[in-house]
Formats: structure tokens, sequence, C-alpha cells
């Protein structure tokens, strides 16, 4: 948080999970020229969450494409098994959900000992308590606005109220930590969202979507936040 009080306006993280994959060089290249400010990127198991997506050749050639930060989102049991792997692939930052680890404090700071950035996961029926001991040792909070597992759901309202108390959490204990929220981002909600507190938004379907370019979404968003 800056230091005169004025957050500045929210970085876009376009998510990779609702994108074609089938030309997804093409589709990081749209998400770089439109200036995004993170390629985010679903790992799911289809154990901790109910169905499978990318792995570490995917990231691996994300990583190729684009000098953007790498937002590796893992929806995986037992994440602590596979995080140098994911950092060799090319992670910046690396988010595990507290609901997937035993031992939560140990995976951030083996998150740190990588060299990425350490980040932190709340489902929707999670409490923020959950993460109250460990807020200190992180540089993001992501608020699960769905359920996590499939892309293209409606945004929970009770994740505002959420936002709000993640905000005052933080600004006690980790004043520079930002907050991401993952789940029915779109222009019509983004600014009641950062408002909340939401520093990063993280957009699939909004973004990645038949009725306009990758750039005319993204502008969308920016146009949200420009006056």
């Amino acid at each position: 948080m800056p230091k005169n009080g004025q957050r500045s306006t929210p970085r876009i993280a376009p998510s990779i999970l609702t994108a074609d994959l089938g030309h997804l060089n093409d589709e990081i290249r749209r998400v770089t020229e439109a200036k995004s400010d993170y390629v985010h990127l679903d790992v799911m198991d289809g154990r901790f969450v109910p169905n499978i997506s990318i792995g570490l050749p995917v990231i691996e050639s994300v990583r190729q494409s684009t000098t953007l930060p790498l937002d590796v989102h893992l929806m995986i049991a037992e994440p602590e098994h596979y995080l140098e792997r994911f950092a060799e692939a090319g992670a910046d930052l690396i988010t595990v959900h507290v609901e997937a680890c035993r031992h939560i404090h140990r995976t951030l700071q083996q998150i740190r000992e990588t060299g990425c950035q350490v980040g932190v996961a709340l489902n929707p029926g999670t409490p923020l308590s959950a993460i109250e001991e460990v807020a200190v040792l992180v540089d993001v909070v992501l608020v699960m606005s769905v359920n996590p597992g499939f892309g293209g759901q409606a945004f929970i309202p009770t994740s505002l109220s959420k936002l709000k108390r993640t905000r005052a959490l933080l600004s006690a204990v980790n004043p520079e930590a930002l907050i991401e929220i993952d789940g029915g981002i779109k222009p019509e909600n983004a600014r009641e969202i950062w408002e909340a507190g939401a520093d990063i938004l993280v957009a699939g379907s909004a973004i990645f979507s038949p009725e306009r370019s990758v750039a005319e979404a993204i502008d969308a968003f920016r146009a949200v936040f420009a006056d």
C-alpha cells in the first residue's frame, strides 16, 4: 500500500484456463501485446479440484513465449512436492491453497526458497482466520470468488466482504502484500471489487471471448479505471 494511502489501479492477470489451448502461443502473444500485468496459469490435478488442466510442459512453453510474470496457481494436493519444478519451469509467483497443505507455514517457506514470490489462496468457504498466522510470510493473498475447478462461474457476492477483511488483516501485519481475486471477474464488477480491496484481477472468460479481441477485453477493464 502506498504511503499516501492512494492505491494504484488494479493489475490484470488473464487466465489461460479459458484460452484456446490449440493456439496457445498466439493467445499468449495477444496477452503480451495488450500489456497485461501477468499470465495466470491454473494447475489442477483432479484431486484437490474436480478437474484436470495444464502442467509443467505448458508452463515451460508459456515461459518461452512471453516476458510477462507467470502467476502459477496450484490447485493441487500436496503442492510441496512440486514447488521446485514449477519454479524451474518459469513461475514467478506460486500460489498454494491453504486447504491443500498439511503444513502451510513450511510450504510457504519452501516457495520463498525457490526464489519465487509467495502466494496463499482461500476457497469461498474457508475463513480468513485460516491464514492469520502466515499472512506475514506472503506476497499475495488470493481470494477465490468462485469454487475452484472450472472457468466461467458467477462471482460470489460475499467475496466483497472477504476482500475488505483481507485488506484489514494485511494492513495490520503485511501492508506490502497484494490481494488477488479469481472468479467471475468482468468489467461490470471490476471497480466494486477493486474498491473492496483487490489489487490483481484474474479474468478468464471475460478476456478470452469470441465477442471481442483480447486487446479489446483488456482495454475494457482498463477503461473502468480511466477516470
